[in-house]
């Protein structure tokens, strides 16, 4: 049977190559070529010791801007403020608890999370959660108080 003027039989003789065409250049290992070995007798010398590295020695500590310490602080507590919130509602919430997938499947599951104390719990750790981004924002501000 002939398709498009090919017989369907004949096997194709043109096939794709197996390893993709380079899109770069190789760089060489080392743009700095070695020194020609000098002629005649050999000397072994101990190799010095090293020091720091001249980019460590040369290179003072560098401080975080206090903008980005202020805005990694306000992200943190932020974030950590809205996970408290919503460990602290997801227990009482007929949507996230009492109709929870997970806990139709799983019926011991459901009737611990039931429980007046295990609805509790999960709360105390939202509110664990809040007082620890409380902690955190009020916190900072009495170190950099101190720092000054």
């Amino acid at each position: 049977m002939k398709v498009n003027g090919m017989d369907r039989n004949v096997v194709r003789t043109q096939s794709m190559p197996q390893l993709p065409e380079p899109t770069s250049l190789p760089l060489p290992v080392s743009p700095v070529r070695p020194p020609a070995p000098i002629p005649g007798p050999v000397a072994v010398v101990a190799p010095e010791p090293r020091a720091a590295s001249p980019a460590a020695v040369l290179q003072p500590h560098q401080r975080i801007p206090r903008w980005l310490e202020r805005a990694e602080l306000f992200i943190r507590v932020l974030l950590r403020m809205y996970i408290g919130i919503a460990v602290c509602y997801v227990p009482w919430s007929r949507m996230f608890w009492d109709q929870n997938p997970i806990f139709f499947h799983n019926p011991t599951l459901g009737s611990i999370a039931a429980n007046g104390a295990v609805r509790g719990l999960v709360s105390g750790l939202g509110l664990l959660n809040l007082w620890i981004a409380f902690r955190d924002a009020m916190g900072k501000g009495r170190e950099e108080e101190l720092k000054k």
